[in-house]
């Protein structure tokens, strides 16, 4: 946060090929209704107030003072929201401080309205949120309204007693520890956050149900009954109250809202439906807020949720735990793109706490944390993991291409046909796929080139068995006449076929057999546990309980042929995550890989997260890519990128590889630059961008987004 002087803030711009002395403009002075305040009516004690203002303009992410009227003496405390005058209009902001002077050449205005005396952006989170502005290069403002969930009037008026004594027992959480045995059973983990000790692990879960007698969310009665709990939720509700009853709070941060249902059933069952708060949007305004005020006034102290969760202002913090750090969910979708694990890092680092990072398969962050030894691995021994975890077959193994040679040229080998037509018999087998739609890309039939409209230059697409015409999937164009621009054939053959004619598909392999679709379009959380067959698509696959007979991984040379720096990682994680719906190999769970040979399928064979994660790590150290080196995307006009890359540039430790367009090539069109630099680097060369962006917003230069660790830009 900038706060050189109260009238401006002074560069020195020559480190950025600038001269000296640039000034940082004040906002423009215009004219306002708010009526001008006598010193007589100010507070007696703390007259001022340092507000932190709701803009994302990089020059103005500073405090600004502001004058404490009598009547708002009590309700002004830090941390609390108001509504001030900023640059001739009205804007929301929070009372970082309270102050007994001022700048003399200032004369500061009153603020307009404290809303609520609730410390809604307590000190502990704002130190956070400065953290989090400065690794991600963006404005304090930015990150804080990720971090403060949005106000609800109704529910700030109601009674908000004082916070819950500590600690809170958990009669049955050393019953429920003994889930940690596969990966800890040593009990380590347990034991030292029982002990109030802040342990620091890396998990690679085994698959499987957790049965036990738990109470359900939906239950009105306290009789318990039989319930099957997932068993990476029941782990992270168990080191959560563990803390609790060690007199600590604990964050706990999923990707989404099914995986946030998953782990508020084991919370019910392990802790209690009324200890612990939920911060999520999908649960609505009012309640999400509700949630948040439960939290801020220490009535619950354990705090489940999704990426915004990462901030939540817990009490005597003890924990911070996450699931899945891969998934691109936990990436924040505005500025400044930060990402919940590096959120929780950064905290675990300031505030001493424990932390927990669990999945099934491994990130190579998530690697880089063990390899560096500031996380220690648990992972269950190689005898448990072949009971736990399903059979896993490849088509393209030696043995499987003997039997069947052509199994290259078919969608559905005859391994997996018969593992299918067998699962079917004893419960549900799961179909992942790549994509959704029916025939979602269309290649020529002649020089296998993608098909493209003639109007737009989208991809042309199949809707549907009804529709025989192609369709472009941009402007939605019936192409009746194609003709390739390449070679000129008239033939199209499909270049990758969706869930929708997957579920035709297997409905004419399987005559008879239920079908169900899971996609992003069309969600479904769960299905029964009968013979049928679910069609689903990455990251949608419906849970069942007692896990599927089966699983069928099709598409894979089409997955791994997406592109990118972490295709292969992204790939094997929706492998791992798939399979792990699968019962155990001692339950005769099995599950089939069809495409050629990977890497990735050889991990998966081998349930070997650990070690295709320090592959991956290995091979990028040795070129110098993330996360063994740290990154940032600029992205921008070609002149003003241009010259920004440069300034950064003469920044020691930063590499520039680029430019490459992200338009098309007109002078004005844009284009991005990566940067890339060391750990070691890192604080300097993210301060010198946030003093580059505060320079180009001074001189009103076109706007540069700037991701700082963006997994998506590369």
């Amino acid at each position: 946060m900038l706060t050189d002087s109260p009238d401006g803030v002074l560069f020195d711009a020559s480190q950025f090929g600038f001269s000296p002395g640039v000034k940082d403009a004040q906002p423009a002075k215009r004219a306002s209704k708010t009526p001008r305040i006598g010193a007589d009516e100010y507070a007696e004690r703390l007259p001022y107030a340092r507000v932190l203002v709701d803009t994302p303009v990089p020059h103005l992410d500073r405090l600004f003072d502001y004058a404490v009227l009598k009547d708002q003496d009590s309700d002004a405390v830090p941390g609390a929201r108001v509504r001030v005058v900023f640059g001739g209009r009205r804007v929301n902001g929070y009372i970082v401080e309270r102050a007994a002077d001022c700048d003399p050449e200032v004369t500061p205005r009153p603020l307009t309205t404290v809303y609520s005396p609730l410390p809604v952006l307590s000190a502990e989170v704002l130190r956070l949120s400065e953290a989090v502005a400065e690794r991600y290069a963006g404005t304090l403002a930015d990150v804080v309204k990720s971090a403060v969930a949005p106000r609800v009037a109704r529910i700030e008026k109601e009674p908000w007693p004082g916070p819950v004594a500590l600690p809170v027992v958990c009669p049955k959480t050393q019953a429920w520890a003994a889930s940690w045995a596969p990966e800890d059973p040593d009990a380590w983990l347990t034991s030292a956050l029982l002990a109030g000790e802040s342990p620091r692990a890396v998990v690679s879960v085994t698959p499987g149900d957790v049965v036990a007698q738990a109470v359900s969310r939906d239950q009105a009665s306290p009789d318990d009954a039989q319930y099957r709990l997932e068993g990476w939720a029941v782990r992270l509700a168990t080191a959560a109250a563990a803390t609790l009853a060690a007199g600590r709070g604990s964050v706990l941060v999923v990707p989404d809202a099914r995986d946030l249902d998953t782990l508020s059933k084991a919370l019910d069952a392990v802790v209690g439906q009324h200890a612990y708060a939920r911060l999520s949007a999908d649960d609505g305004p009012s309640p999400r807020y509700r949630s948040f005020l439960e939290v801020v006034t220490g009535q619950r102290r354990i705090v489940v949720g999704t990426r915004s969760a990462a901030f939540a202002p817990v009490w005597d913090l003890g924990l911070v735990a996450m699931w899945d750090d891969h998934d691109d969910s936990h990436v924040e979708q505005r500025a400044p793109y930060h990402h919940a694990r590096e959120v929780l890092l950064l905290r675990a680092q300031e505030s001493g706490c424990a932390a927990i990072f669990a999945s099934f398969a491994r990130s190579s962050e998530a690697q880089r944390l063990v390899e560096t030894g500031w996380a220690r691995e648990l992972a269950a021994e190689r005898s448990l993991l072949r009971d736990h975890t399903p059979w896993v077959r490849a088509t393209s193994d030696s043995y499987e291409s003997e039997r069947d040679p052509i199994f290259h040229s078919v969608r559905l080998p005859r391994l997996a046909f018969e593992v299918a037509r067998k699962a079917l018999e004893t419960g549900s087998v799961l179909v992942q796929v790549a994509r959704t739609g029916f025939i979602p890309l269309l290649r020529c039939q002649r020089c296998r080139m993608p098909a493209r409209c003639r109007q737009c230059q989208g991809p042309l697409q199949f809707l549907g068995s009804h529709d025989p015409a192609p369709t472009c999937g941009w402007c939605g164009t019936i192409e009746r006449a194609f003709a390739c621009a390449e070679c000129g054939g008239r033939q199209l053959r499909a270049g990758h076929v969706g869930a929708q004619r997957t579920v035709e598909e297997f409905g004419r392999a399987f005559p008879g057999v239920p079908l169900v679709r899971a996609t992003g379009a069309d969600a479904v959380h769960h299905v029964d546990a009968k013979p049928q067959l679910v069609i689903a698509t990455p990251g949608a696959e419906p849970l069942v309980d007692g896990g599927y007979a089966a699983a069928l991984l099709l598409d894979a040379d089409a997955m791994l042929a997406s592109g990118g720096l972490r295709s292969g990682e992204n790939v094997a994680h929706r492998w791992f995550a798939a399979a792990a719906l699968v019962r155990g190999r001692q339950d005769s769970g099995q599950v089939v890989l069809t495409g050629h040979p990977s890497p990735q399928g050889r991990a998966l064979v081998r349930w070997d997260p650990s070690g295709l994660a320090a592959q991956e790590l290995a091979e990028r150290s040795e070129v110098g890519l993330p996360p063994a080196v740290r990154s940032a995307s600029l992205t921008g006009p070609r002149e003003v990128v241009n010259q920004f890359c440069s300034d950064m540039q003469a920044v020691d430790g930063v590499r520039a590889v680029g430019p490459t367009p992200v338009a098309d090539g007109s002078d004005d069109a844009e284009q991005r630059w990566l940067l890339f630099f060391d750990y070691a680097s890192g604080p300097k060369v993210t301060h010198a961008l946030r003093r580059r962006k505060v320079l180009g917003s001074l001189r009103r230069d076109p706007k540069v987004m700037v991701r700082v660790d963006d997994p998506s830009e590369l």
